[in-house]
């Protein structure tokens, strides 16, 4: 039951969004895309079943062809795609909801299978990825190397972006986020252990940043900042992503964010086995710089999502896993009832099957009673 000192069912403010909890539905990429990487019925259904988030961020979506580098994910840079998208849109907000679009590029995490004509994949510089191996329609391959973008490419990747951001407006989305962790393009210009240009995009802090600033200043035209947030991981290894001064450049970005207005700052960073405050943490250098709202993110669980909020490190709690298995989360968060367990098989795979099956809490608890009454 809820209590009157829950912080995480109180209404929120988002810049011009009345969110009526603070229990964000992280981006979850299902691989359930439609030929064209387009959207259906079927998704659309799976959007609006969570509806009931304080506000979901979609899953990650491609601005370009370039930017491709999983199977089944979905795009926005096509007119069917558009239209794809509009179904989702137009579900979630008739169930009462609110919808972020999260723009993606790849770069580097892609493989020449999936780029257009086989060329190599881009990024801020010509370093592979060594660890792991990218899953195509052709089995796991090892991953590409990418071809660093000349000075004069770059403004056209930013470009990307912002018709990605035209077009999610097109397709009813009520803002975006701007996807710059786990090691996509925009964090591989951020982060100096692949980012080993000489341009003007590369060496200083202020040179890697520049990027990801070029692209939110494209996207705040066209949504305006109060519709625009940005996800970062400054710690996350994901993609053989590394640092040599996390915190540094993170607070510079931070701060260049703030001056900016965009609505929020999203940031992955694992709480499990640390408290809050930990001197080894990056967010709470962030929650000082930016004066925007803060989702965290990381295995919070109903308890340290309260705390998080109480101790005033973050505005928002963003889950993910929860979320896929669990569509009516806030409802069952609130009325502190067992949650779903998530059929890991499913994840990735097509079709309905650990998608828009889990049963919400009144529907789990008729089929344990009937379950009951036939044993």
């Amino acid at each position: 039951m809820t209590t009157a000192s829950d912080l995480l069912f109180s209404p929120f403010a988002l810049g011009p969004l009345s969110l009526p909890n603070r229990v964000v539905m992280a981006p979850l990429t299902r691989c359930r895309a439609a030929e064209g990487n387009v959207l259906t019925e079927l998704n659309a259904l799976y959007y609006e079943q969570r509806a009931s988030a304080g506000f979901i961020i979609s899953e990650a979506t491609q601005v370009s062809p370039q930017g491709v580098g999983y199977l089944r994910t979905p795009g926005i840079h096509t007119d069917a795609q558009v239209e794809g998208w509009r179904l989702v849109t137009e579900a979630v907000q008739r169930a009462g909801g609110r919808i972020f679009a999260q723009l993606w590029h790849v770069g580097r995490s892609s493989h020449v299978s999936f780029q257009p004509g086989r060329q190599a994949p881009v990024s801020s510089s010509a370093v592979r990825i060594r660890t792991g191996h990218r899953y195509t329609a052709e089995g796991p391959q090892p991953y590409s190397t990418p071809r660093a973008l000349d000075t004069d490419e770059v403004p056209g990747v930013v470009a990307q972006f912002e018709e990605g951001a035209r077009r999610a407006k097109a397709a009813g989305f009520d803002g975006i986020e701007l996807h710059a962790a786990n090691g996509y393009i925009i964090d591989q210009f951020l982060r100096d252990g692949v980012n080993q240009r000489t341009d003007r995009y590369g060496g200083s802090i202020q040179n890697r940043a520049r990027f990801l600033l070029e692209i939110v200043d494209a996207v705040n035209g066209v949504f305006g900042a109060d519709r625009v947030g940005v996800r970062l991981s400054p710690l996350s290894d994901f993609n053989d992503m590394s640092d040599s001064n996390p915190k540094e450049l993170f607070s510079h970005v931070a701060d260049e964010l703030s001056a900016r207005k965009v609505v929020y700052l999203h940031v992955v960073e694992p709480l499990s086995g640390q408290a809050l405050d930990a001197p080894e943490r990056v967010t709470p250098l962030l929650r000082e710089r930016f004066r925007g709202a803060l989702i965290v993110n990381g295995g919070y669980t109903l308890e340290t999502a309260e705390q998080a909020l109480r101790a005033g490190a973050a505005d928002l709690v963003s889950f993910g896993v929860p979320f896929l298995a669990n569509p009516d989360l806030p409802e069952r968060l609130s009325r502190r009832a067992p949650l779903n367990a998530p059929d890991v098989s499913t994840f990735y795979s097509e079709g309905p099957r650990g998608y828009i099956d889990y049963p919400r809490l009144g529907e789990a608890q008729v089929a344990a009673a009937a379950a009951q009454l036939s044993a």
